[in-house]
């Protein structure tokens, strides 16, 4: 083989659910196609990984300081959905079903794989929820151990801060179980995702 072909498919079987054998076919498409495509996708991969920036309200990736969700004046800037990761941002957004904001945790915590809650924005998130104006906190996680230990984590953490006591209480929900456990968002379908956004309980 290819000393160049072999670097080209050894690159691009490190991404997620691409084996050799799929590299080897994407590699090959890639030599068909115009000099100008490859190019445009190399320049438009080399910028998305340089200029991509997180936004500063709710983590979710943005061109600019503040994502086009928490820049729209539309949405509904009393409710959060809070998420693992921006896949779900965009599982929940195909929806269509829901109009509040979002606060991407970038992960869950983890005591196997080191990921203490230190390591994700739950800070950000009661930052934010200390300034004011939000009424609804809706825990979108996944259904796993780890992602209901997250789940319960935040839930500690809001209630101490936004409880009874507080003069603007903070109602904390949860996503409806029609998703299983030990479901990822973006493998349920958008229909199972937007009853258990409509259909979220009080926690």
């Amino acid at each position: 083989m290819s000393k160049l072909l072999d670097q080209v498919v050894g690159e691009l079987s490190k991404l997620p659910g691409i084996g050799r054998r799929t590299a080897l076919r994407l590699a090959v498409h890639l030599l068909r196609v115009d000099r100008e495509d490859v190019g445009a996708l190399s320049e438009s991969l080399s910028r998305f990984r340089n200029d991509i920036k997180y936004c500063g309200r709710c983590n979710n990736l943005s061109d600019d300081d503040l994502c086009p969700i928490c820049s729209d004046p539309h949405r509904d800037r009393g409710v959060v959905c809070v998420v693992e990761q921006v896949k779900d941002v965009i599982s929940i957004e195909n929806t269509r079903q829901y109009n509040g904001l979002y606060h991407v945790l970038g992960g869950i915590i983890s005591p196997m794989q080191g990921i203490a809650p230190s390591d994700l924005k739950i800070d950000l998130l009661l930052e934010n929820i200390a300034q004011g104006g939000i009424r609804e906190v809706i825990l979108a996680l996944n259904t796993s151990i780890e992602g209901e230990t997250t789940a319960f984590y935040i839930t500690r953490r809001l209630a101490a801060q936004t409880g009874e006591e507080s003069e603007v209480p903070v109602r904390i929900s949860s996503i409806a179980r029609g998703i299983g456990f030990g479901d990822e968002l973006d493998y349920a379908d958008e229909l199972t995702i937007a009853h258990a956004i409509h259909n979220r309980t009080t926690l």
